[in-house]
């Protein structure tokens, strides 16, 4: 239905256009500032009793977030990975993830309704209209900046307000211990276990293929043979972790062959133990040629000389294979007479 089409009784009149719901636009300046509207105090603003009831809850949340964060800390400690509980209507799940979640969660939401309460109801909220001006700042632009932080600093009572500003620097200043303690989980802590093996003075060297002790008379002139630490079984659970550092390669060479005098001293009736890891990506060494004495990783194609301490005479490996010192004890036994003097395995010296 069109204008005309309505009744002219039914037209509102230029007074019920001037005061009621229906405004017409000035036709001089259609865009004209409608202004704000008066400003009305707060009860907070004018009861110091509502804004200390304020300030405690404030500082209450931001508490809460402190001991959530406490909370978040000690679930690592409390609940083991492999746990799981039953939450309704969830069903089961892990019990350190939720425990963490939840913990997590209520620290970052009570400081952020912490900061909403305390902006809402002690913070100003005199609106305050600002003419755009220049990019550049001008000497008395500059001045009122300063003028409005220093007036901004005092609205928001953070001086004043001591209680509120301590436990708001206490929940953001824990807040960030999450993270810390999430690093847990990139792996464990490697403290010194890339130094050491199961090698240690008195343990004999097992025959990986039959697992009975060797005798110096079990390793011929120009043969290879493989080694692994008394007491470790292929039926133990960490059994790839620990053979994958304390695995032997042992040859016997004529003594007068030998060059170096490190690994003489180290030997026994020229028979001589290294490493079977290869110092490069950590492949297992296993091919030997007895002419030359030379060692050759089968990945990448690295040889050590065995007659020379090891030494690296070809390919992308970054030093010597680690020689472990044996003797023969009373039984006639090969034994070690100690650990590794150096980290076997591949980059140890770029980790540490």
């Amino acid at each position: 239905m069109s204008s005309q089409e309505i009744p002219e009784e039914n037209l509102p009149s230029e007074q019920e256009s001037a005061h009621g719901a229906v405004a017409v636009a000035d036709e001089a300046d259609p865009f004209a500032d409608p202004g704000l509207p008066p400003h009305e105090n707060r009860v907070q603003d004018i009861d110091e009793q509502a804004a200390r009831r304020s300030e405690r809850t404030v500082a209450l949340l931001f508490t809460i977030s402190m001991l959530a964060t406490v909370g978040f800390i000690a679930s690592f400690v409390a609940f083991p990975v492999d746990k799981s509980v039953y939450i309704w209507p969830i069903g089961h799940i892990s019990a350190l993830n939720f425990a963490l979640g939840m913990t997590l969660g209520v620290a970052l939401f009570c400081i952020g309704a912490g900061a909403v309460h305390w902006a809402r109801t002690l913070m100003s909220d005199v609106e305050v209209a600002d003419e755009r001006h220049p990019i550049e700042a001008e000497p008395e632009v500059k001045a009122k900046v300063m003028a409005d932080f220093a007036a901004g600093a005092k609205e928001s009572q953070l001086g004043r307000r001591k209680l509120i500003r301590n436990t708001m620097f206490g929940a953001l200043a824990m807040v960030p211990l999450s993270g810390v303690v999430l690093l847990r989980d990139l792996g464990p802590l490697p403290e010194d276990k890339l130094r050491h093996t199961l090698w240690s003075k008195g343990k004999l060297l097992v025959n990986m293929n039959t697992n009975e002790p060797l005798r110096p008379s079990d390793v011929p002139v120009g043969s290879l043979t493989f080694a692994k630490p008394e007491g470790l079984e292929e039926h133990d659970h960490d059994f790839q972790k620990e053979i994958a550092k304390a695995a032997l390669m042992i040859v016997r060479i004529q003594p007068d062959n030998i060059k170096d005098k490190r690994e003489l001293e180290w030997s026994h009736d020229g028979i001589v133990a290294y490493s079977k890891i290869c110092t490069h990506v950590g492949c297992p060494i296993s091919l030997y040629e007895q002419q030359t004495h030379h060692a050759l990783c089968p990945c990448h194609q690295s040889t050590f000389d065995l007659s020379d301490g090891a030494r690296v005479i070809f390919g992308p490996a970054g030093h010597a294979l680690p020689q472990l010192r044996i003797a023969v004890n009373e039984e006639g036994y090969l034994e070690a007479l100690g650990d590794f003097e150096e980290p076997v395995g591949p980059a140890f010296w770029e980790r540490g």
